[in-house]
């Protein structure tokens, strides 16, 4: 995850017993009529009869409403500050694992198969799972030949190091800054082993740019990377579903397949995996189980 860059006004975010509410937070409202109450509408008292008439339109409408936001708002739970342990936390659920900033994987999660990131021609001091090497390596060559050489800035992070650099940012931008910048422990696809902060190679950390995405490096990940199994994160304009600032340098591995669905579905990752996890699951077809075949008696003597 990144530094601070931009602090979100109107957001109010509940972490256990802590309570931030960041400028310009509003709480709406309604008051509600009291018994024997009129209704006026239009500058024209209403008799009781069509008072109670509209009363109860009114309350079919709102239901009708709230219904459809509660179904709407199922299909991605909204980013809210808690401690959900998420349901793929096996090291074989790597390419669906949700992690936001309510579901999380324990300190205890390390994979085990960890390897540098210079074994894919990159530079090292930084490891990712051993799976993601091959491609990794694939698409470091194909950025080069293509003048868009990659570095990486940084890889795996484990739980102790996520709880360190969500705490340095916090005290660096505050709390509320660092949550829509930074993960907090357990929170950060960098645990996952999957997940590459890139820059530019002979360049400075990514988030020093106005905007990395549009360095020719940045270009070339945006749209390639897929190709080989990477999908960015954070993308532009996603704040609301991703839970994060724009980040253009954060890619995610999640295998060729996955990757390609993810590209032409349009969506953000986490809404793809949560979609796929919440998903019915298809009814299996029944297979006809063969009947014996008769088999006739051998006659005795």
């Amino acid at each position: 995850m990144i530094p601070h860059r931009a602090q979100r006004p109107a957001v109010t975010v509940r972490s256990g017993g802590r309570r931030a509410l960041w400028p310009g937070a509003k709480i709406p409202f309604m008051n509600a009529p009291t018994p024997g109450s009129r209704v006026v509408r239009s500058g024209l008292l209403m008799r009781p009869t069509t008072a109670r008439l509209a009363a109860l339109l009114l309350v079919v409408a709102l239901a009708t409403g709230l219904a459809a936001t509660v179904v709407s708002a199922s299909s991605l739970p909204p980013c809210r500050v808690a401690d959900v342990t998420t349901a793929q936390r096996a090291y074989a659920d790597w390419s669906r694992t949700v992690l936001d900033t309510t579901y999380r994987v324990t300190s205890a999660y390390a994979p085990g198969d960890l390897r540098s990131t210079r074994n894919a021609g990159l530079n090292g001091s930084h490891r990712v799972r051993a799976f993601v090497i091959a491609d990794l390596r694939a698409m470091a060559r194909a950025a080069r030949a293509a003048g868009a050489r990659l570095a990486v800035q940084s890889a795996y992070r484990s739980y102790s190091t996520q709880r360190s650099t969500f705490a340095y940012w916090s005290r660096v931008s505050g709390y509320a800054a660092a949550l829509r910048s930074s993960a907090r422990a357990g929170h950060s696809e960098h645990q996952l082993g999957t997940t590459v902060d890139f820059r530019s190679y002979g360049g400075s950390a990514p988030w020093y740019y106005r905007d990395w995405g549009t360095t020719r490096a940045g270009t070339w990940l945006r749209n390639n990377a897929w190709k080989y199994g990477f999908v960015m994160s954070y993308p532009r304009g996603k704040t609301s579903v991703t839970c994060y600032s724009y980040e253009p340098w954060h890619y995610r591995y999640v295998g060729r397949a996955t990757a390609a669905a993810i590209h032409a579905s349009g969506l953000a990752p986490r809404e793809y995996l949560w979609r796929q996890q919440t998903a019915p699951k298809p009814t299996p077809t029944p297979v006809a189980t063969p009947k014996p075949t008769p088999v006739e008696p051998t006659p005795a003597g």
